[in-house]
């Protein structure tokens, strides 16, 4: 992960992935920000600009966190493009 500054990271989770997971679990950007702990300021800023979200690493975390917690898989590039899907049930 080429880094963007000494602060920021440019990790692989676009706000497209953002988006798309809100929205399977039918959760608006409060929800998230309930949810991971991340202010609903910075959630809104990194789903503002498409393509890859530039934040610290305990941001994406903390976001990525609360999807897996909320049931959705976050899909990296595999060939197919990135994407999200709801986890399995076991």
């Amino acid at each position: 992960m080429p880094a963007v500054s000494n602060k920021t990271l440019r990790l692989i989770l676009t706000s497209e992935q953002v988006r798309a997971a809100r929205m399977l679990l039918r959760w608006a950007q409060q929800d998230l920000a309930r949810e991971s702990g991340v202010s609903l300021a910075t959630i809104k800023r990194l789903e503002a600009k498409p393509g890859p979200i530039e934040a610290h690493r305990p941001t994406i975390s903390a976001m990525e966190g609360a999807f897996d917690r909320g049931g959705v898989e976050l899909i990296p590039e595999n060939g197919g493009g990135m994407g999200v899907r709801l986890k399995r049930k076991s």
